[in-house]
Parts: structure tokens; sequence; C-alpha cells
């Protein structure tokens, strides 16, 4: 199916979607407050259906809904709405930042909470800190990050959801946590303590080709998004096993080159250690894409 121009109808709706999700208690009722799992497992299914009725009334439904942007990927026919959420982009629509200097962000996103690490604690929002180690685990580096530096992406639904290596890097270790899969719009962000603690996600060691830093990226999943792959595993993530779920890897990436994706919009927590620092055009709230730069090396 190839999706054509906005109507007036589409406008209409899309304001009313807007206008509706605006209200933040029925945002959060409509989100969260429904059975997440099930939800998640549905919409798992539902979006892989070819049938083109199907197809065709999900992707106008979807581009109703959001501002989604399709200009730029690889192909314009999709044969799900799985096959569009999981779109790749045509070559050079995102140029690599190549200053050696230069972390570049994994993926398109809007900034959340970033700069410093007070010790081994960060916040997903205003007066809602977590700890590094609760995260990562207690087998996890943690200590590494003390006073270091991170970043908070959130990748919106209608945005391209593949993530890549923010640097010349080796993959060292991937630890699958389960979890719960509440919504990560900033509105739960708000609501629910520790959220990223409690979701479903997967942690990412990196070693920087350049220094030997160690550098860590953290997928979290979310409601209709519980899904990980990661390039550098052989298994499908998730896992269902409680608790942290260790997979060994030796992986190499060139900067700019795609390690994974999502099956749906979600977060990427981005950590490093003590001498980083946040780029200084970033703020709380810009949006950045796939291979600008996040953060600048020591």
């Amino acid at each position: 199916m190839t999706l054509g121009n906005d109507t007036e109808m589409t406008r209409t709706l899309r304001s009313l979607f807007h206008l509706i999700l605006g209200q933040e208690d029925l945002n959060f009722l409509l989100t969260n407050r429904i059975p997440r799992r099930l939800a998640t497992r549905f919409m798992g299914w539902f979006s892989r259906i070819e049938q083109p009725l199907v197809r065709e009334a999900s992707l106008r439904l979807w581009r109703a809904f959001a501002d989604l942007d399709l200009h730029e990927a690889k192909k314009q026919r999709f044969s799900s709405l799985h096959d569009c959420f999981v779109r790749e982009l045509r070559d050079g629509a995102r140029p690599v930042d190549t200053d050696p200097a230069i972390l570049t962000s994994p993926c398109d996103a809007i900034v959340g909470a970033a700069g410093r690490v007070e010790g081994t604690r960060v916040w997903q929002a205003k007066g809602y800190p977590y700890a590094i180690e609760e995260l990562l685990g207690p087998d996890g580096p943690a200590e590494i990050y003390r006073d270091g530096c991170y970043a908070t992406l959130r990748i919106t639904a209608s945005m391209y959801h593949r993530f890549h290596a923010p640097y010349d890097c080796t993959a060292q270790r991937v630890t699958y946590f389960s979890g719960d899969t509440w919504n990560v719009n900033p509105i739960a962000l708000e609501r629910i303590e520790r959220l990223f603690c409690k979701n479903e996600r997967a942690a990412l060691e990196l070693r920087l080709g350049a220094g030997g830093y160690p550098v860590t990226l953290v997928a979290v999943a979310a409601v209709l998004v519980a899904s990980i792959r990661l390039h550098a595993l052989d298994a499908r993530l998730p896992v269902r096993r409680l608790g942290a779920n260790l997979f060994r890897c030796d992986a190499n990436y060139a900067k700019g080159e795609e390690m994974g994706w999502f099956e749906h919009g979600s977060t990427i927590i981005v950590f490093a250690p003590r001498g980083f620092s946040l780029h200084e055009r970033l703020r709380e709230g810009s949006r950045v894409r796939m291979g600008e730069p996040l953060l600048r090396l020591p």
C-alpha cells in the first residue's frame, strides 16, 4: 500500500486525537489503565496482518492520529502495519557526524532528562529519580557511570524505530530484563516512580574503538512495544525468564551502523563515564536525529 496525502478529515481526526491526549488524566487512563500485557500481545499479532483491507485501514488510521512522515522511507509500499513500523530509511537520509570527538545519537528521538549523573542517580522526570544499579541490575556496570553523563531519548510512535551505533564500537554483553510495559510518555514518567526500572529492557554494553571507553545503551520497551531486536544476538528478545538474562557477544560496529530496532516507539537511555558531556545544542524537549551529535568525548 502507498499512503496518500492528508485530507481535511485526516487533519480533523488528528486534531481531535491530540486534544484528547492533551488531557493528562484521560491520556494516562487510555495508555496505562488497560491490560498492558494483553494489549501488547494483541498489537504484536494484529500489526502483522497482511490482509489488504485490514492493512489499508490500519495504516490510514495511524496516519490520521500521528505525524507520520514517510518521505525518507526506503520503500513506500508496506505489507502490514508492522512493516511500516520497522521501516528502513533510504541511503543518505541520516548523515552521521564523523567528528572523532562526538558520540552521535543512536536514534531519532525527543530528548528527555539528560546531563550529569549524580553519584549513580539519574532522573526520569523532575522529582522522579532512579538508581542506575536498579536499571542495569546488581551485576551491571552501574559503578562505571558514577558521576558520568546520560541522555534519555524518547522515540515516538511515528518516528523511525531503528537504532544505530553511536561510535565505532564493540558490543560485548547484553542483559535482558523481563518486566512490565508501562507507557513511557512524559505523563507516565511524571506519575510512575522508577518506571524505566520496571519495564522490559535490554542493556547493551559497548566498548568504544577510541580510548576504550565503556558506553551502555538501555533499550526500554513499552505498552504495545514489548519486543526488541538486536543484530548482535542470535536469540530473539524478549526471553520470558524473570530477572536478568545475560548474553555474551562480540559484535563490531562502525559509527552509524544499524544495531537493531523496536517493534514500535519507545526509549533508549545512553550512559557514558565521567569526562563525557552533553552536546551544547541539546536541551530537554529538543529533537535529535540519528547520527547527530549527542555527547562529547573527554
